[in-house]
C-alpha cells in the first residue's frame, strides 16, 4: 500500500480534489466546514484502477497551519502537488515544494484544478508556467506530469487516477528493517475500545498482541487491535496508513509527535548532529546559537543551533550543525528535518539526521568534522566500525550497533565479518578465536545478532583502561593478589556479566592481565603480569614473628588478633596457604591443619567416628581451637556430626 499526500496553496482545491475522487470529505472538524478551509491533517482512500489501494493525506495550505501539514508530509510516497488554473503557483505553492524537496519526496505529480474555470489557452500557458517553475524543484516534481482536472464537473479525474497508477508503478516498496516506527499524528478515544492512535508506519511490522512502547516517555503497551482503511487487520506493514487500539494508556497520555514503536532500541533524544541544507531563497542565514522551529515525523520542538564547520550558513549553503532540542524528540539515522524561521513563520532550511545520540562538540574540531563525513557518506563497514569506536565505546551486539546506526542488520552482519577479517574489529565470546580465524581465511561465517562486538581502537582503549585499573589497583593494595572480576566489571562499566566475561577472558588470551587462583579457595583476582605479593621489611618482620608464635603451640594457636599483626599481612599469609583460617578468630598454621585432618581421617578410617575429646587428645590441644576446627570440617562436609561424635561425610 502506499501513502499521497496533497500539497499547495490555500483554497486551490486540495480538500475538494480528495473528495470528488475519493467520496470521504477529508475535512473533519467542525471549524473546517464552517471557514471552508483545511486546518488540520485529513485522511482519505480509494482504489485506483489496476487495483492499487492508496491512503491520501490532506494537508493544510494556509501559512498559518504549515506545522500541521509538516507533521503528516514526511510519510509519504508521492506527492500531488495541487495548483489552481486560474491563479497559478502562490506562495504557499513555492513553501510546499520546498518543503518537498527537503524532505526528498521524490515522486509526485501536478495537479491543475479548477480549469473549467479557464479556457483552453489560459489552461495552455499555465501548464508551461508551471512546468518551467518546477524545473528548478525536487528531482520528482522537475519532470512530473501535468493533469488538468475539474473536481466540479468531473473533467479529468480519470485520466488522474490512471496517471497516478501509472506512477505508483515505479515507486519501490518501503523496505522491511525490523524496526516498527508509527509516528502518531492523531490521538483520540473509541467508545468500549479505549486509546486509538493513527500514524504512518514507516518502517517494520505491526502484529494483533504485539507489546509496544511509546516514546518520549517509555510508555508500555499492547496493540488491542488494527485497523487500515477502516477494516481489521492481523498485521500492517511499512508504508500503510494504520490505527492502532492499545491498551492500558489514556488519551491524555499521548499526543501528536509521539513514535509508537517496539521496546528497547528508539531512544528519544534532545541533541542531533545534523547536515543542513539552507534554501536558496531563504530570507535570514543560520548563524550560531540562533534559535528556530525543528519538525521531523510529526514531532516538533525549538532548536538551538551550533555550527560545527563554518562561521555560518548562508542561503544555498550546506553545512554540519548540532542541534539541542527543547524537548526530546523521538528520531533515527537517516530521518529528514525542516527548520523554520519561528517569526515570520517560514522554511528556510532541512536536511539529514547524521548522529541520533552525539556527545556535545566543539566548532571546527577536524576530528569530529571527519567523524560525522563517514557516517554521513562512508560505506557500511566504514559506518559500522565509526559507531564501534565511538561513544560508549564499550562492547555491544550485533543488534544494538545495527540500531544505533540505524542500519539493517543483514547489512551491518556482513559489515562486522569483513571488519574482522580487516582485523579492525573483536569478538567477543566463548567461541570467538575460532570464528575470526574462518573469517580470515575466508570461509563464510554468519555472525549472530547476539554475537559480542567490539572496535579494534575501541579493544585497545579497553586493554588501556583495565590494564591502568589494575595497576591502579596494585597501588592502593599491595598486600592483595589483585582485583576481582567483579570490582573490574564495576569500572569498566560494563553492564552485562556475560560480556565482562567475554573482555576478561580476551584479556587474558592476550596476557594483557593474568588471573590467579587462591590456594585455599576465595575468589580468582586479576593482576599485572609478573606481579608478586611482597613484604617490605617491616612487614617480613611482623610474619615472621606472627608464624613463630604459631609454631611455639601449633595445637593450641595464639588469638590473631591479640598479637597486633597488621590484618593485611594474615590475608596474604592465608592467601600464601602459610595459615589456615577456620573462624573469624582461629586460624592454624597451614602444616599443622593439614597434618591435624590427615590424623582425623585416619582415625575415622580405623574406628568410622571420632568425639572432640578423642581429637583433644590426640594433639594435647585445649577444647576451643578443636571444637572450631571440627565445626569447620562439617561445614566443608568433610566430616558429619553424629551426636557428640563425628564421621566421615
Amino acid at each position: 500500500m502506499y501513502v499521497i499526500g496533497t500539497a499547495g496553496h490555500v483554497d486551490h482545491g486540495k480538500s475538494t480534489l480528495v473528495k470528488a475522487l475519493t467520496g470521504i470529505d477529508p475535512d473533519r472538524l467542525e471549524e473546517e466546514k464552517r471557514r471552508e478551509m483545511t486546518i488540520d491533517l485529513g485522511f482519505a482512500w480509494l482504489k485506483l484502477p489496476g487495483g492499487r489501494e492508496i491512503s491520501i493525506i490532506d494537508v493544510p495550505g494556509h501559512e498559518r497551519f504549515i506545522k500541521n501539514m509538516l507533521a503528516g508530509v514526511g510519510g509519504v510516497d508521492a506527492a500531488l502537488l495541487v495548483i489552481a488554473a486560474d491563479e497559478g503557483i502562490m506562495p504557499q505553492t513555492q513553501e510546499h515544494l520546498d518543503i518537498l524537496k527537503l524532505l526528498q519526496i521524490e515522486r509526485g505529480l501536478v495537479v491543475l484544478t479548477k480549469c473549467d474555470m479557464v479556457d483552453t489557452e489560459w489552461l495552455e500557458l499555465m501548464t508551461e508556467e508551471v512546468r518551467d517553475k518546477l524545473k528548478h524543484s525536487s528531482p520528482g516534481l522537475a519532470n512530473a506530469p501535468i493533469v488538468p482536472v475539474s473536481a466540479r464537473t468531473g473533467q479529468g479525474l480519470p485520466e488522474l487516477l490512471k496517471t497516478l497508477d501509472g506512477l505508483l508503478d515505479n515507486v519501490p516498496a518501503r523496505p522491511d528493517m525490523g524496526r516498527p516506527r508509527l509516528p502518531i499524528d492523531r490521538v483520540f478515544s473509541v467508545s468500549g475500545f479505549g486509546t486509538v492512535v493513527t500514524g504512518t508506519l514507516i518502517d517494520g511490522k505491526l502484529s494483533l498482541g504485539q507489546e509496544v512502547e511509546i516514546q518520549p516517555g517509555n510508555l508500555r503497551s499492547r496493540i488491542r487491535s488494527i485497523q487500515m482503511h477502516k477494516t481489521k487487520a492481523e498485521a500492517a506493514g511499512p508504508g500503510n496508513r494504520v490505527a492502532v487500539n492499545l491498551t492500558g494508556l489514556e488519551v491524555g497520555e499521548l499526543h501528536r509527535g509521539m513514535m509508537l514503536t517496539v521496546p528497547g532500541w528508539l531512544e528519544a533524544t534532545d541533541r542531533l548532529d545534523l547536515r543542513v541544507e539552507m534554501l536558496g531563497d531563504s530570507p535570514v542565514e543560520l548563524t550560531q546559537n540562533s534559535r528556530w522551529d525543528f519538525f521531523s515525523g510529526s514531532a516538533e520542538a525549538t532548536a538551538g543551533v551550533t555550527i560545527l564547520d563554518k562561521p555560518k550558513l548562508l542561503p544555498g549553503e550546506t553545512g554540519l550543525v548540532q542541534v539541542r532540542l527543547s524537548e526530546p524528540m523521538p528520531i533515527a539515522r537517516g530521518d529528514r528535518f525542516i527548520l523554520r524561521l519561528p517569526s515570520p513563520s517560514q522554511t528556510i532550511a532541512g536536511g539529514i539526521v547524521i548522529d541520533p545520540h552525539p556527545r556535545r562538540h566543539k566548532r571546527f574540531q577536524e576530528e569530529v568534522l571527519q567523524t560525522l563525513k563517514t557516517l554521513e557518506k562512508g560505506t557500511p563497514a566504514e559506518i559500522t566500525l565509526q559507531r564501534l569506536n565511538t561513544g560508549t565505546r564499550l562492547p555491544r551486539d550485533i543488534r544494538s550497533v545495527a540500531e544505533e546506526a540505524g542500519s539493517d542488520l543483514k547489512e551491518t552482519q556482513a559489515a562486522l565479518a569483513e571488519l574482522v577479517k580487516q582485523g579492525t574489529a573483536f569478538l567477543l565470546s566463548d567461541d570467538a578465536e575460532v570464528k575470526e580465524q574462518a573469517l580470515k581465511a575466508g570461509e563464510a561465517v554468519v555472525l549472530a545478532p547476539s554475537q559480542v562486538v567490539v572496535g579494534g581502537a575501541a579493544w585497545q582503549e579497553l586493554i588501556e583502561r583495565s590494564v591502568g585499573l589494575v595497576k591502579q589497583f596494585h597501588g592502593q593494595f599491595p598486600l592483595r593478589r589483585g582485583m576481582g572480576r567483579e570490582e573490574l566489571k564495576s569500572r569498566l562499566g560494563i553492564a552485562s556479566a556475560k560480556t565482562h566475561n567475554f573482555v576478561v577472558n580476551r584479556l587474558l588470551a592476550e596476557q594483557a592481565l593474568v588471573e590467579t587462583e587462591a590456594k585455599q579457595g576465595g575468589n580468582p583476582a586479576l593482576s599485572l603480569p609478573g606481579f608478586e605479593v611482597k613484604f617490605n621489611p617491616a612487614q617480613q618482620k611482623q610474619a615472621e614473628n606472627l608464624l613463630a608464635a604459631f609454631r611455639q603451640s601449633p595445637f593450641t594457636p595464639p588469638n590473631v588478633g591479640e598479637l597486633g599483626t597488621d590484618p593485611n599481612i594474615v590475608a596474604v599469609l592465608v592467601d600464601r596457604a602459610e595459615l589456615k583460617r577456620v573462624s573469624e578468630t582461629v586460624y592454624f598454621l597451614g602444616e599443622t591443619y593439614d597434618l591435624m585432618l590427615k590424623a582425623i581421617l585416619e582415625k575415622l578410617d580405623q574406628q568410622e567416628q571420632i568425639t572432640l575429646a578423642e581429637v583433644r587428645d590426640m594433639f594435647n590441644a585445649s577444647r576451643k581451637p578443636v571444637q572450631t576446627l571440627l565445626e569447620y570440617l562439617d561445614e566443608q562436609k568433610i566430616t558429619r556430626r553424629v551426636g557428640d561424635a563425628r564421621v566421615r561425610w
